[in-house]
């Protein structure tokens, strides 16, 4: 199949999170399925791959916009970056300060105009457009308005994959006109959501077929818990709903072959990971670590309250009172920064923080701690639990979305699992999962049998990429007409809100 896929960032090129991975890893598993591949994202600052292939101009805000193109081919995909300096070339992706750049709407309405003219100006025909998350989520429902007589386009299927259903594009209505779209589309079955206008649900509205980053969380988001408001479309159009686990790239992220670690290791050679996490708390100024001695419990994340941290503030002072050190890499609100700095200050030889993110030292974290802790609030896939499976670091997760369907929580008649999970978001439940980890570690003989049966798991994209085209497949089925949009039979604001 032709496929074009469509996304705010895509790893090597521009990255704030796991839409990155996943967008960087999913189109070179499609291709060494077969499949023809092109992604198009934006050319943020400090970007320099591509060669200038042409430019574009769209209408957008009462005036044309230029944007030129460059493109790149690598492991059999085609980059094609969008350059418009006015929108792109800013310090940051989304926004500056807490708070999303006010003309987001305009910015990722230029990247999906742009994407659809430069594909059709190429004669290709594309089985499939594929967007992905809210700022993309225009794509469908440009397909549908502008874009349904171009050849290019004639019999084209679209898919949207929500990675997070929190970020939801939402914009006053007044953009509806300045987007250049037409005031139908601010309707219950189009844009509209409570007096304004989202792109995710435009997308959701007018996709043939809707996938997420994994099966339970397929299901979380048609309940009230979970939906964010957007259980109700989400229940209608439950039938063309498939959650997809997102897999991870054994390329970059396998301790027998990482460049970021001094030291390799398998499943057969564990011993290599104590190496790896004296260096750790050398880096983080802990106590030197015995070989069979206190276990290293790891974080890395954005501090925020999806991740978990207020459950971790909640039993920050049982922290240092644990048979266990602890070290905490990441960025987001000041309260947790403040947090984890104090913890550190007053308990230095213990626990450790570094503020920021450093991809070289997250692999060395993952292959020199002992376990790693995700108590996430909702997690829609995850990456960082299958990473530490892999590497032989026994994750401590709470079982919602991805979490759930990829750590199997260890019994305790029989030994059997990956990790130990727990059900009920609080903070006692948390620290009982903890304690029972760490009570497992002092077993070496059952903790050497548990990171064996967690690095034996296969998360490659190779799985995901086929459940991908089957998902391509379905949607080119009867693509004549889109599911979404005003004119059909009006149904219950409530329920499709």
């Amino acid at each position: 199949m032709k496929i074009l896929m469509i996304a705010s960032e895509a790893e090597p090129f521009a990255k704030t999170g796991g839409l990155a991975d996943v967008v960087g890893a999913l189109p070179r598993a499609l291709a060494r399925l077969g499949h023809a591949v092109d992604v198009v994202i934006p050319r943020y600052r400090g970007v320099t791959a591509g060669e200038r292939a042409g430019r574009v101009v769209v209408p957008l805000d009462g005036s044309p916009r230029a944007a030129d193109i460059f493109t790149v081919r690598d492991r059999g995909v085609r980059t094609v970056f969008v350059d418009h300096p006015g929108y792109y070339d800013r310090e940051h992706l989304y926004g500056t300060g807490g708070e999303d750049y006010a003309d987001n709407p305009a910015r990722f309405t230029l990247l999906v105009r742009v994407a659809l003219e430069w594909a059709a100006s190429t004669g290709d025909r594309y089985d499939v457009v594929h967007a992905h998350d809210w700022q993309a989520g225009l794509a469908p429902v440009l397909l549908d308005r502008a874009f349904r007589g171009s050849p290019a386009f004639g019999r084209t299927a679209t898919v949207l994959t929500i990675h997070n259903l929190a970020y939801q594009g939402l914009a006053d209505r007044a953009w509806l006109g300045r987007l250049g779209l037409g005031a139908e589309l601010m309707h219950v079955d189009a844009l509209e959501y409570w007096g304004r206008i989202s792109f995710l649900k435009g997308g959701i509205a007018f996709s043939r077929v809707i996938t997420t980053v994994s099966p339970r969380y397929a299901q979380e988001i048609q309940t009230p818990e979970y939906g964010f408001g957007f259980d109700g479309i989400l229940r209608h159009r439950a039938a063309d709903l498939v959650g997809i686990l997102n897999g991870i790239d054994y390329d970059q992220w396998d301790p027998a072959r990482d460049p970021h670690l001094p030291v390799a290791y398998d499943a057969e050679h564990l011993e290599a990971k104590h190496a790896l996490k004296r260096l750790v708390c050398e880096t983080f100024g802990l106590e030197a670590p015995e070989p069979a001695g206190r276990p290293l419990v790891a974080m890395i994340s954005r501090l925020v309250d999806q991740k978990g941290f207020d459950l971790v503030t909640q039993i920050a002072d049982e922290l240092p009172r644990l048979d266990a050190s602890f070290v905490l890499l990441g960025t987001g609100e000041p309260r947790y920064e403040a947090l984890w700095r104090g913890l550190a200050a007053r308990h230095p030889g213990r626990i450790g923080a570094r503020i920021g993110f450093d991809e070289a030292l997250a692999h060395r974290i993952e292959g020199g701690a002992d376990l790693f802790l995700m108590p996430s609030r909702f997690e829609p896939c995850g990456l960082n639990q299958m990473y530490s499976l892999r590497y032989g670091t026994v994750p401590v997760v709470r079982a919602t979305g991805g979490l759930y369907d990829t750590v199997q929580n260890v019994d305790s008649a029989t030994g059997r699992g990956t990790g130990f999970t727990f059900d009920a978001y609080s903070a006692d439940a948390l620290l009982a999962a903890l304690r029972r980890a760490l009570e497992t570690y002092r077993n070496r003989p059952a903790w050497r049998r548990i990171q064996a049966a967690g690095m034996r798991q296969d998360f490659s994209w190779e799985a995901s990429a086929r459940q991908y085209a089957a998902a391509y497949e379905r949607a080119t089925i009867g693509t004549g007409d889109l599911p979404g949009g005003p004119g059909g039979p009006e149904r219950e604001r409530d329920g499709i809100r």
